[in-house]
């Protein structure tokens, strides 16, 4: 993919981070994954739990599936799973624990997608979520790449 369908934008602070999660959000359709790729520490499950609040209700308990590796939640627009795949050691093993149905079902936003390494969802938004670099820049560096249906479509992110 080229340089062009790449989004580089700075996230000031935690808030920047949860609103960007909640644009993703609105911007998410059924079939569809939001893949989040970053250090740890760098804002991943910050940027999951506002995308699914967004989906659900703003007080949706929201814990980290680290350990479960994967949270389902019922939305009244779509369902949304949300999967850690920091433990698995296959990426089959995310097809084991319901990554296909989910899609089926509605949505999915992934933490740690590099480890499903050839067998990523077609129809996916990569945010890659990194510490600001220096030049005075505070917060989180993020990039947005599309792929399959999230290409050629306007996301409405804010400043």
């Amino acid at each position: 993919m080229s340089e062009d369908h790449r989004d580089w934008r700075v996230l000031s602070d935690e808030a920047a981070t949860q609103d960007l999660g909640r644009a993703l959000a609105q911007a998410l359709q059924p079939g569809e994954a939001i893949c989040l790729s970053g250090p740890l520490g760098a804002g991943k499950s910050t940027m999951a739990r506002a995308l699914v609040r967004a989906l659900t209700t703003p007080d949706e308990d929201v814990p980290s599936p680290t350990f479960t590796l994967v949270q389902f939640y019922e939305g009244p627009r779509l369902h949304v799973a949300h999967f850690d795949l920091y433990r698995l050691s296959s990426p089959d093993e995310a097809y084991e624990i319901g990554l296909d149905e989910a899609l089926e079902d509605g949505a999915a936003v992934i933490e740690w997608p590099e480890r499903l390494e050839g067998a990523l969802p077609p129809d996916r938004l990569d945010v890659e979520i990194a510490p600001a670099k220096g030049g005075g820049e505070q917060g989180r560096r993020v990039r947005l790449v599309p792929h399959g249906a999230w290409e050629g479509r306007r996301l409405e992110l804010g400043s």
